[in-house]
């Protein structure tokens, strides 16, 4: 029988997740740091170490039943983080409780158990549990709703060192640089996950067959130490960790995504069905806040400042001086590589509201991938996917409440930047059997 040129490469998610890091591999690299996540993090939780479930803010005023909202280590938590932080949540008399997270498959266990009522979380994990992707093989569920996204732009693509002919943008240099992708391991965060879709967009984008490189993941904070380790030659995550790796010279930035799809969705505010069934009246608090914190956060003038606040260990545990700049738009490749400056497409946290109004179209697009890369054998119900995890109505009833606008764009069509494609989301076949 053919193989599957799309089909994903990697053994079950619990084997991947074991792989990176061992001690001895730690050792013999003879890094602190290494040795440090020889563990994985989330093996901690509960040991009051600062990557635990529990770590984060103290927790918020008001009088009310807590609501805990997690977060993982990474730049865009920036509007859960500032929103405590500024007492936004307090503003409004909620009770909230910012917990830290140690992985995305922790995160979405502790939403559809109960432990956690809402996240900052991958745009896709509801859309990738929905489909049963990304629910650790139990099939699919509706008990993952976005409630408005967070942030665009701002990810990127870490190759090491030794592949630094590929430069930027690149795909041929790429291509030719890793070699077809033959004996190569990468990483991203979570299958079905926005990181993973951008690895493997540009591999497929590169034409390389996806059986050939081998992709695992990896939680966001341990890329670095991974990649130190020997244990992988390019991952996809989030910011700081790609600017991480050029601060610690092992890597360099070969592709940042707003050059894959300008202004695509990254994470979003992701509730429980749970407690936007039962409690929404809070829900829309919470919300209102998170709008304000992002409006906060995309305001140059305040990136010093968000840079500091998000930067403890409490929260992303990593230098401002290794945040701040590509919160500016301003990047460091890494490898000699001419710097790259980015304006309207550097991370956004609202546009003008034309980041936090989550939409139909891209929920189907990230849904037609699924079949695209291999994930899923036949199509999905691609509307009515889309229609039980977007809480549409109640994002918009929250925007006009708090003079936010509302485009009018749900289901136009749009264009992804690095092979000039345009998605129709009314037509998801097509792009789901693209080569």
């Amino acid at each position: 029988m053919q193989k599957d040129p799309r089909k994903p490469a990697e053994s079950s998610l619990m084997d991947a997740l074991n792989q990176p890091i061992s001690r001895r591999q730690a050792l013999l690299k003879g890094s602190a740091l290494a040795a440090a996540l020889a563990i994985p993090s989330w093996a901690l939780a509960g040991c009051g170490d600062d990557t635990s479930s529990g770590g984060g803010s103290s927790g918020g005023a008001g009088g009310g039943k807590t609501i805990k909202i997690g977060f993982i280590a990474l730049t865009d938590c920036a509007p859960i983080v500032m929103a405590d932080s500024l007492g936004y949540f307090k503003e409004r008399g909620l009770n909230v409780e910012v917990v830290k997270q140690a992985s995305w498959p922790a995160t979405r266990d502790a939403l559809i158990n109960g432990d956690i009522d809402a996240a900052h979380c991958l745009y896709s994990m509801p859309l990738a549990v929905a489909s049963g992707v990304g629910n650790d093989g139990k099939g699919g569920s509706d008990k993952l709703k976005i409630a408005m996204t967070l942030n665009n732009n701002g990810q990127g693509l870490t190759l090491k060192k030794d592949f630094a002919s590929a430069g930027y943008g690149d795909l041929d240099k790429a291509k030719a640089a890793i070699g077809g992708g033959k004996g190569q391991t990468f990483a991203m965060t979570f299958p079905g996950g926005t990181h993973d879709a951008w690895l493997r967009y540009w591999l497929l984008a590169m034409g390389i067959d996806m059986s050939t490189p081998k992709v695992i993941p990896i939680p966001p904070p341990q890329m670095v130490a991974n990649m130190t380790a020997g244990n992988m030659n390019g991952y996809s995550v989030g910011e700081p960790w790609n600017a991480v790796a050029v601060q610690k010279d092992i890597g360099f930035t070969t592709l940042a995504t707003q050059d894959l799809w300008t202004h695509h969705p990254e994470k979003a505010l992701v509730v429980s069905k749970s407690f936007a069934s039962k409690r929404e009246s809070e829900l829309k608090e919470v919300m209102g806040a998170v709008l304000k914190a992002c409006q906060y956060c995309d305001d140059k003038a305040n990136i010093p400042e968000v840079a500091k606040t998000i930067g403890t260990p409490a929260f992303v545990n990593a230098k401002p001086a290794d945040i701040e700049p590509r919160l500016l738009g301003e990047y460091d490749l890494g490898a000699g590589l001419p710097p790259k400056t980015f304006d309207d497409d550097r991370m956004r946290f609202y546009r003008e509201g034309e980041t936090n109004f989550p939409r139909h179209s891209e929920a189907i697009w990230f849904l037609a991938q699924y079949q695209r890369f291999g994930y899923l054998k036949s199509a999905p119900n691609y509307e009515a996917i889309a229609e039980s995890v977007i809480l549409s109505d109640l994002y918009e009833s929250v925007a006009k409440a708090e003079n936010v606008p509302v485009p009018d764009n749900d289901m136009t069509p749009f264009k992804v930047k690095l092979d000039g494609v345009t998605f129709d989301p009314k037509k998801p076949d097509e792009e789901a059997a693209r080569a």
